[in-house]
């Protein structure tokens, strides 16, 4: 270890590892910066045997269902330029990626910032589809983006908009599963506030607003499992130099003023209502759903991989018959092994 986890005192890395629960407990984080820091560093290692920790829908990139990537290659084809962040490139659909694509000639552009696509989109001439997908956290970047299109008056940019709500998606894990308690994302919360989560308790759930450093993820934790153990059903900020209890005022009202809530697809959660942003009718010119005829055949191809399972809580990586066999960084046959923050690609990584 180096000196990040050096900063976690030895007392409260005993305390964890000596924790007495009484009885088997499952908690769920559900972020993938979250899955990705506890693997890192060892911290599923040190919960006590009657403790599990499993991933919840946390990584963007893995809730964006095949059909959308599917989509996504059929603008493609149409001519449009995509440009996207990096990690769904790889990101199958059902018979192709849009790495593939380009390999093949398909123009395909890796941005890092949603306000990238404005200046490239000057620059290009061209027809430009940016493919909109995130949660809270970079849904007011994409919303502003949107927004400074319209101002500008760029006419050669469209957003195809698959972003989410993390809310809707914990309501159907907790009506679903057996969570004991919640380790809730950082990021987001610096969006939407910690009383976002207020759900929780009304639902007897626990839950510890988190940070990411080794300190930040053990002390919480922690946290949750004595809640759990007292039967305190309360939300806890624990990452309060990062988020209070209200959240970004001004990023709430900016997607508000381009969005609306609407339906959204999830890997392996399915169609839930409300848990999606569209884009709103004064902004309508910007969303390609409403210029292109995006309902193509729809096939579902069955390969085994379960990452689906992975994102509910159901099983660990390790379980699908695919991980680390045919399913690999290199060969990636689901989303959660593609993505940095997917639990395959943690569980693979880091064990």
């Amino acid at each position: 270890m180096n000196n990040n986890f050096d900063q976690v005192p030895g007392e409260l890395v005993e305390k964890l590892k000596n924790f007495k629960a009484g009885r088997p407990l499952k908690i769920m984080e559900v972020c993938g910066t979250h899955t990705v820091e506890i693997h890192r560093w060892g911290i599923h290692n040190l919960l006590p045997a009657e403790v599990k920790l499993v991933s919840g829908p946390g990584c963007p990139v893995c809730v964006t269902p095949s059909y959308y990537i599917d989509q996504a290659i059929h603008l493609l084809q149409q001519d449009f330029i995509i440009a996207t962040f990096g990690d769904l490139v790889k990101v199958p659909g059902n018979h192709s990626t849009l790495e593939k694509e380009k390999a093949a000639g398909g123009l395909v552009k890796v941005v890092y910032s949603p306000m990238e696509v404005i200046n490239y989109a000057r620059n290009t001439g061209k027809q430009v589809v940016f493919l909109a997908v995130g949660f809270e956290t970079t849904s007011p970047g994409i919303a502003f983006t949107i927004h400074q299109c319209s101002e500008l008056g760029i006419n050669n940019i469209k957003f195809f908009c698959a972003a989410k709500i993390i809310k809707p998606a914990m309501e159907i894990i907790i009506r679903n599963s057996e969570i004991d308690g919640f380790l809730l994302p950082g990021h987001v919360s610096t969006i939407i506030g910690s009383q976002s989560f207020n759900f929780l308790a009304e639902n007897n759930i626990p839950g510890v607003v988190a940070g990411f450093k080794p300190l930040d993820l053990v002390s919480s934790i922690l946290q949750l499992l004595s809640l759990i153990k007292s039967g305190n059903n309360q939300i806890i900020n624990n990452y309060s130099r990062a988020v209070n209890q209200s959240g970004n005022l001004k990023a709430q009202m900016m997607i508000e003023q381009v969005f609306e809530p609407g339906n959204s697809e999830w890997r392996g959660l399915g169609n839930i209502d409300h848990s999606g942003l569209k884009i709103n009718q004064k902004y309508r010119d910007y969303d390609v759903e409403y210029s292109v005829d995006l309902n193509i055949p729809r096939e579902e191809v069955n390969t085994g991989c379960r990452c689906g399972d992975v994102l509910k809580g159901y099983i660990d990586p390790p379980q699908c018959p695919l991980f680390k066999k045919q399913c690999n960084p290199d060969n990636p046959i689901g989303p959660c092994m593609v993505s940095k923050e997917g639990s395959c690609s943690a569980w693979y990584w880091y064990g």
